[in-house]
Parts: structure tokens; C-alpha cells; sequence
């Protein structure tokens, strides 16, 4: 089986992230890297979806974790979510991202996302230029709007 879906962008996905099928939520996909020591896992379980032409979906499991002491979501987990979301959401909107960094993300915070509900970024394909990708969205929870952005990638860096 493929480790794609079958409308996914034609460039592949780093060697270490696991996307596969969710079997717990079907059209979904995985989007998990293995080492626990790595930043990314601070996130949790993170899911993407394709969306349409130049638009994917990715979705997160707020909890405890990722709480501040206001018991909602910690803005710096938002932001984190919505960095990881250019980079998988990006992918599935048909980017070619795979040795990329974060050149500039802005983000405005609307309404405090809740744990215990999944949260969702929007992820919209602008442009793509040789070296640059233009990317927006927004993070929703059901009806709630959380959060918009917009942020741009750098494209062509090789892991050292």
C-alpha cells in the first residue's frame, strides 16, 4: 500500500514521518515522527487530510500537555501546531517543502482553544516560487474560530 493517498502531491515525505492511513479516522492520514526527544512531539498525535486543489486540513488532541495554567491551550502549542501544519498541511496542498525552514509566521489569536476537543488548521497554498512557499489559514475548534495566519517557507536547505 502506498504511504500516500491517492490525490497527495508528487513529492515525497521525509524519511522520518510516518504518514499512513488513521485508522481511528477515516480520509485522515498520520503525520508522526518517532523520536521523543524531537520538538514535534511536544504537538501530540497530528493528522492531515488533502482538501481540495492547493488546500489541506490538519488536525491536533489538545490536552494537558499542551495546556497553560489558565487551563486552555498554551498559545506557544498553537503557534507550534500552526508551524507543523505549513509543513504537513503544505505537503498535501502539493508543495515541494521537504528541506524547508520557517522564514516568517504571524499568527492572531481569537478565542482560547479548549483541551479535549480536536483542534484544526486550515492550510491554503498561495504560491510557490523556486526557493519560497506562501501559505495561510486558519485553527478552528467545531464552530470556535481560534486563531488566523499566514507564514512563508524556505525552501532548498539540506540537513546538515
Amino acid at each position: 500500500m502506498s504511504s500516500a493517498p491517492a490525490s497527495a502531491p508528487r513529492y515525497p515525505v521525509h524519511p522520518r514521518i510516518r504518514h499512513l492511513p488513521d485508522r481511528e479516522h477515516p480520509g485522515w492520514w498520520t503525520w508522526e515522527i518517532e523520536e521523543e526527544d524531537r520538538f514535534n512531539w511536544s504537538i501530540g498525535r497530528l493528522l492531515v487530510r488533502a482538501d481540495g486543489e492547493g488546500k489541506a486540513r490538519c488536525r491536533m488532541f489538545p490536552g494537558v500537555r499542551q495546556s497553560n495554567l489558565g487551563e486552555v491551550v498554551h498559545g506557544g502549542a498553537i503557534l507550534t501546531f500552526i508551524d507543523m501544519a505549513m509543513f504537513a498541511g503544505g505537503h498535501l496542498a502539493g508543495a515541494d517543502i521537504m528541506h524547508s525552514v520557517t522564514l516568517d509566521l504571524s499568527a492572531q489569536f481569537l478565542s482560547p482553544g479548549r483541551l479535549g476537543v480536536p483542534l484544526d488548521a486550515t492550510v491554503e497554498l498561495l504560491r510557490e516560487t523556486k526557493r519560497l512557499a506562501f501559505m495561510r489559514g486558519l485553527v478552528v475548534q467545531q464552530e470556535a474560530l481560534v486563531a488566523s495566519w499566514s507564514g512563508t517557507l524556505r525552501k532548498g536547505l539540506q540537513p546538515r
